[in-house]
């Protein structure tokens, strides 16, 4: 069977905690799929994901709402990126649990304990993810067990050794600042599994997503596989699955921008022939729509997969380097929506590059995310704008 019908909805069933007696944790997974389980190789993964990713969101939410209440809740790295307990108890969450059902495959995440280490915050984080976790019949999650599932997705915790791999990609956290803004900047929890340097699925959550026009309800989740299609339903709520699709825009001036908010219109090569306006009257001349700032890369995926952005282009830059946790679930998310995703060349992009790693991605040019219908005639214009690309 193939589900090709842009209408069909499918039941979801809603995560139902279970009594948990005194330490004791359980591991459940109440995640339906959209799909028959037969046409996804991956489903277990996939299911798995799903119900680490809503959990991740819960623990979110949770912190967020005593966020400005508890000095102790904001803290900044020494790159001078915002950070929060929440990035921590996102990594260390997803990790206990997908280490309890994939002992065998490493985890690519951003954070690594050292921090909460040298800062004594790690009480604040442990007690965020037992609140959270199940990871066994008999298990006692103790601030070591809870600091090693951080560090298991750190740098230098897995080596691959430039040979063929599975593994997961965690952004614990796309948005910090966005998390950090109150209910109008958007976060995103993304999750994907990687095989032999294929992206097979991923899994996307955004607790402050806007809801439809049909639904006032906030928060959405979005999974993909590969050969199943993108979908969301509501995050937090029972309710059904909807297929998602990029919009169908063929006129470059019709089209509807995304870009990094520390990449200024004015500094992409497109601002050469075309005037981004924001605000939401008639377009004149060379104008075109550039949709307010939505914090995280992540973000942008999200909007180009769902229909609701037609673009998204990011200019690589030297002197920062672009990690793979802020593009690989996206990456899928926007292909099985009938996007494109490729560099500044049209080459798709490469996860293995990073040899030992996998972390990096080095993409040339810049990235191009779009609808598909757009991404040849947009690569054209960047290469005609940027000769030495």
């Amino acid at each position: 069977m193939h589900i090709l019908d842009t209408g069909a909805r499918f039941s979801a069933v809603r995560f139902s905690p279970v009594f948990n007696p005194p330490r004791r944790r359980y591991f459940t997974v109440s995640a339906n799929l959209p799909f028959p389980k037969h046409q996804a190789k991956y489903h277990k993964e996939l299911e798995a994901a799903i119900d680490a990713v809503d959990r991740a969101c819960r623990l979110c939410v949770d912190v967020k709402r005593s966020l400005f209440s508890s000095k102790d809740k904001i803290l900044e790295k020494n790159d001078q990126t915002p950070v929060t307990i929440a990035d921590f108890g996102v990594q260390a969450l997803v990790s206990l649990q997908l280490s309890k059902l994939f002992p065998s495959i490493p985890l690519v995440a951003e954070e690594d304990s050292l921090f909460l280490r040298e800062n004594n915050l790690v009480n604040s984080v442990v007690s965020e993810v037992i609140a959270k976790a199940s990871v066994g019949d008999d298990d006692h999650l103790s601030d070591d067990d809870v600091l090693e599932a951080i560090d298991r997705g750190g740098k230098d915790a897995y080596t691959f050794c430039n040979k063929p791999a599975t593994y997961w990609v965690l952004d614990p956290i796309d948005g910090t600042k966005g998390f950090l803004r109150g209910d109008a900047g958007l976060y995103v929890v993304g999750l994907a599994l990687v095989v032999n340097n294929e992206i097979v699925l991923g899994v996307m959550g955004c607790p402050n997503w806007p809801g439809d026009s049909s639904d006032e309800t906030k928060g959405t989740i979005m999974l993909s596989h590969i050969g199943c299609g993108t979908w969301t339903k509501s995050l937090l709520l029972s309710g059904d699955w909807t297929r998602r699709f990029v919009d169908e825009c063929s006129l470059v001036n019709k089209a509807r921008f995304c870009i990094q908010e520390s990449q200024p219109w004015e500094s992409l090569p497109l601002s050469s022939r075309f005037d981004a306006k924001i605000d939401s009257g008639d377009l004149h001349g060379n104008e075109i729509r550039l949709l307010p700032t939505c914090h995280g890369s992540l973000c942008k995926y999200l909007m180009v997969a769902s229909g609701r952005a037609t673009v998204f282009f990011l200019r690589a830059r030297t002197e920062r380097t672009i990690k793979s946790w802020d593009h690989t679930v996206g990456i899928i998310c926007v292909h099985e929506a009938g996007g494109k995703v490729t560099d500044w060349e049209g080459v798709d992009i490469n996860l293995e590059e990073d040899q030992s790693e996998r972390r990096i991605i080095f993409p040339a040019g810049g990235i191009m995310v779009s609808n598909g219908s757009l991404h040849d005639q947009l690569l054209e214009m960047i290469s005609s704008a940027s000769p030495t690309l």
